[in-house]
């Protein structure tokens, strides 16, 4: 796996929900998730379900 930086920017309500979803997730685990890490997840999950573009 190739690990790139890249900047995006984040609509407020997204920020809020990713940042909800790190906190769960680090409860639930009790381990260290970073910023980087949920974003990575939750994108790859979504493009699991997301068409194919050609």
């Amino acid at each position: 796996m190739t690990i790139r930086r890249v900047t995006i920017v984040l609509d407020g309500k997204n920020e809020t929900k990713l940042r909800k979803l790190q906190a769960e997730q680090i409860l639930k685990t009790n381990e260290h998730r970073s910023f980087s890490e949920i974003i990575n997840c939750v994108l790859a999950e979504g493009l699991k379900h997301s068409p194919k573009c050609d």
